[in-house]
Order: C-alpha cells, then structure tokens, then sequence
C-alpha cells in the first residue's frame, strides 16, 4: 500500500514538475515505478487508477472520480484510493464527501502525512473545526498528532499547532516544531507591537537600503550565473535587514545553486516565518522548498510544496 501511495505521489508531482525535469525524463521514470510498485494489482485496477490520474492531470474530476470509485468498487479497502477520491471531491467542492473519503484514508493509515493534510484542508474549506471530528479520528497515535500540528504550523495557525504539541511526548522531532513554532509567535507579536509604535518604522535611508539591496538581488537572480555573488549579497541583506522574507528566499536560492540542498531547505523555511501576505514570493519560496527536496530525493516533501502553490500568481 505505502509502495502504491508513493507512486500516486511521483505520479502526481509528473504534473506539476515541468520547470524542474525533462518531459522524457519524467516519462521514463514514471514508466519504470509503474513496471515494478504496480504488479500486485489488477490489469483492470490499473487501467483506472491511471486514467483517473491522467484527468485529474487535465483537472477533469468528474471522470476521475468515476475512475477511482471504480478502483474502489475493485479494492474496497485501499486507503490510497480513498485519498485520491478526498482530493479529487475538494477540488470539485463537495466537502462533505470529501472529508468522509479523507477520514477513511486516515482511520486506515494514521501516520500518513497526506492523508492528515487534505483533510485538515478539507475541514477548512467546510469553515469547520478540527474538534468537530476529532471523535472520528484515532486520535491515540502520536504520529498523527505530530503531523496536524506541523500541517498547522505550516498554515500559520501556531496556536493550534502548540495546543496539539502540548499533549505529546517530547521527541526530537516535537521539540524541534516547538522551537519553530515559539520562535513564529514571538515574530508574529513583533510585528504586531511594531504596527503601533512609530519608533519601530523603517528610516527612509533603512527603506532606500531594502530597495537598492531588492534591485541588486532581482538582477543576480535573473542571471542565474553568479551564485556566489548571490549568497554573499543575500547574506549581507539579512544581516543587514533580518525579518525581510525575500532575502531569505534569494539566500535560499543561492544554496540551492551551489547544490547545498539542505541549508537552502533550511532558510527557505525560516522566510515562510517573515511572510505575510505575498502569495507571489510564497509561490516562488515553494518552487525552490520543491526543487531542494527533490534534489535529497525527498518526494513526499516536494510535493507537499508543490500542492501549496497558489496558481494564477
């Protein structure tokens, strides 16, 4: 089941891709998962699990939904089914049978971050709350609980995310959200203390700074030549200028360039901490958070940013 989940996810990152590999590339590797992870289902599963896949591609959910349900009526119990079935209902607005397909998916694999993450989407999209079907979820397994507070965390709803942190054990992992999330609040009331106190508005010289450094950062991006040039100026900005998103972002992409994907993951992270209200440069932060997780062959990670892209920006 995991095996098939993981395909779903190559497959569904096949679409979204495009500015990353080769067409011919994707083909062939998409190709090879289906020869081996597929071989344990039916011809007839297969036929439609990729069909429904292949519209949902070209944002047919309609006929992806008649595929899937097919897939279903075939394996009843397959959790990764149910979670295509959530998804493809959200996107064509019928919440309520989206969140019953999603609540299956997850009573079904708990610890699948996935599965929590559509369906705290798709509680959201119903204006509802996570308490309203807290009942219907087994709530027991701490890995579970780990996901939703970062599916939180990632959405900027820190108070959730703590209030569901609080009740876990401490591991390394929940430590480490913690810190982020502590650090997120006390940047949110930073900012909110700096609305109202005229000391804390930016000079017009500090202002003048910001867009000479912007400019200097815009022209080495377009380039894409001098990635140490880059890193450096990107650096200086943030030392210079530390709660500004977009040095952060052009620091990351700098990394990103040198090939240390990791560090470049690290720093895009923290520039989701500063933003507030850019969609533009939060679709570029994500473009990049996808680029570094897929050069660490972190597909699962990859994707979850791939998915937050807000298009039509």
């Amino acid at each position: 089941m995991k095996k098939l989940f993981f395909l779903v996810i190559g497959i569904s990152g096949f679409f979204s891709l495009t500015t990353i590999y080769a067409q011919e590339e994707r083909d062939i590797e998409v190709e090879q998962s289906a020869e081996v992870f597929l071989e344990e289902y039916s011809d007839a599963f297969q036929e439609n699990f990729f069909e429904g896949l292949k519209q949902m591609g070209i944002r047919n959910y309609d006929r992806a939904i008649t595929y899937f349900l097919e897939c279903k009526r075939l394996q009843p119990q397959n959790t990764v089914v149910a979670f295509e079935l959530a998804k493809f209902h959200l996107y064509d607005k019928q919440f309520e049978v989206a969140q019953e397909y999603a609540l299956e998916a997850v009573q079904g694999e708990p610890e699948n971050y996935w599965y929590a993450e559509t369906l705290i989407n798709i509680v959201e999209a119903r204006k509802s709350v996570l308490e309203d079907i807290k009942d219907e979820l087994p709530f027991n397994n701490s890995e579970l609980k780990s996901n939703i507070a970062e599916i939180y965390f990632l959405k900027g709803d820190y108070v959730t995310a703590q209030s569901i942190l609080k009740k876990l054990k401490a591991t390394k992992g929940n430590e480490r959200l913690n810190q982020r999330i502590n650090d997120s609040l006390e940047i949110q009331k930073e900012k909110i203390t700096s609305i109202g106190v005229s000391s804390k508005k930016v000079s017009s010289e500090e202002l003048n700074s910001v867009e000479e450094y912007k400019s200097t950062i815009n022209e080495l991006l377009k380039t894409n030549l001098d990635a140490d040039k880059l890193l450096f100026t990107s650096e200086e900005a943030m030392e210079r200028f530390p709660s500004q998103p977009f040095f952060y972002y052009a620091n990351g992409t700098a990394l990103n360039r040198s090939q240390k994907h990791n560090d470049a993951i690290e720093i895009l992270e923290t520039s989701l901490d500063y933003l507030i209200d850019d969609i533009v440069l939060e679709n570029k932060i994500y473009k990049e958070l996808a680029f570094a997780f897929t050069a660490i062959n972190n597909t699962t990670k990859a994707n979850m940013y791939l998915s937050k892209i807000k298009p039509g920006f």
